[in-house]
């Protein structure tokens, strides 16, 4: 039989009410088959590992990130698939950051959650739940995994982790993945978009255990001073920051603006530049309001999610490497999280 492991997190999919004081509170997930009695129909052997406390994803941190990275790798040779169950506001962030952490990922790492509690009756819950576990088993004809990677299942589509971000608060489907194909399709039937998806390694899975939180990000805007960005890029500790620029890179040809990321480039802190639109790409000297980033040696993040690239930055700091080769890794796709189209530098 196949053997899956349940990480529950938190978040809303394990809130039912409770029925004296009529608030949500967090239910007891080792009970989940009296909540979810269809999971007896799937026929796997599934374990479910609960943190306690349970974490509102508001909370979540590059340890937790960490602590998850450890449970998958100390229950890796026991599971075929793993589901983690997590509160959606973070969401991206989280399967963004266990990417980069899971090295030579060779198994499902399915991250899921829901828009209401696993007790409403209009809930979400359920399918989410039901649908990320089919996919957390599912095995190609030669036994392997159908998506050996980190992904993100919510509202009948599956997504790479990161290549995913949250743009609703309301809506069921609640992420999207703009610059990246879905990976699977749950309709009548689970449709799986094989071209899209990671390539299976042989190679042991290699788990990174720190994240460098000296890290900043600066969204850009019309009439920003330039005193305001050099306290922020002053920031002692500082090592690197997304700046959230115009279209496909753009920023003021403002010289006081310039000066200031110059100063900073000078000081050893990377800049790495990502778009402020959800779609497209990030082409540093396409215009010539990015040509001067290019020349002062501001980096690109191309078609890279916020989520993907703030977590990219705080895994490829934590790295023991000279500062030319996190550089390099920052602009290249490790974890399939950027894609360079021809002509990009």
């Amino acid at each position: 039989m196949t053997n899956i492991l349940i990480i529950y997190t938190g978040g809303t999919i394990g809130m039912v009410n409770d029925p004296k004081t009529g608030a949500l509170k967090p239910f007891n997930f080792s009970h989940i088959t009296g909540n979810v009695p269809e999971l007896k129909r799937l026929n796997y052997n599934f374990a479910v590992h609960s943190f306690n406390p349970t974490l509102d994803s508001s909370n979540m941190t590059p340890e937790i990130w960490v602590e998850l990275a450890i449970i998958i790798e100390d229950n890796y040779s026991r599971y075929d698939g793993f589901v983690v169950l997590h509160g959606s506001d973070t969401m991206a962030y989280s399967a963004s950051a266990l990417s980069y952490a899971l090295e030579n990922l060779a198994k499902p790492v399915v991250f899921t959650g829901s828009q209401l509690p696993i007790g409403e009756i209009r809930t979400d819950a359920k399918e989410n739940l039901l649908t990320a576990l089919e996919i957390a088993a599912a095995k190609r004809e030669d036994g392997k995994a159908m998506v050996p990677e980190v992904c993100i299942y919510f509202d009948y589509m599956l997504y790479r982790g990161n290549r995913s971000t949250k743009f609703d608060s309301e809506k069921f489907q609640a992420f999207t993945s703009t610059n990246y194909h879905p990976l699977a399709e749950a309709g009548i039937r689970l449709k799986y978009n094989e071209k899209y998806i990671l390539p299976h390694t042989e190679k042991p899975l290699k788990v990174y255990k720190y994240f460098d939180t000296s890290v900043g990000s600066l969204k850009l805007f019309p009439g920003m001073d330039p005193r305001f960005v050099s306290g922020v890029l002053s920031t002692p500790g500082l090592r690197a920051v997304i700046m959230e620029a115009f279209g496909s890179g753009n920023a003021s040809t403002n010289p006081a603006f310039l000066t200031v990321l110059r100063d900073a480039i000078n000081r050893g802190v990377i800049i790495l530049d990502i778009s402020q639109c959800m779609g497209g790409t990030v082409t540093l000297g396409h215009y010539e309001t990015s040509d001067e980033l290019s020349a002062m040696g501001i980096l690109s993040g191309y078609d890279m999610t916020y989520e993907a690239a703030i977590t990219k930055l705080m895994f490829v700091m934590a790295q023991n490497i000279p500062l030319d080769e996190q550089k390099k890794m920052l602009t290249t796709s490790i974890r399939g999280e950027l894609t360079k189209l021809n002509g990009q530098r």
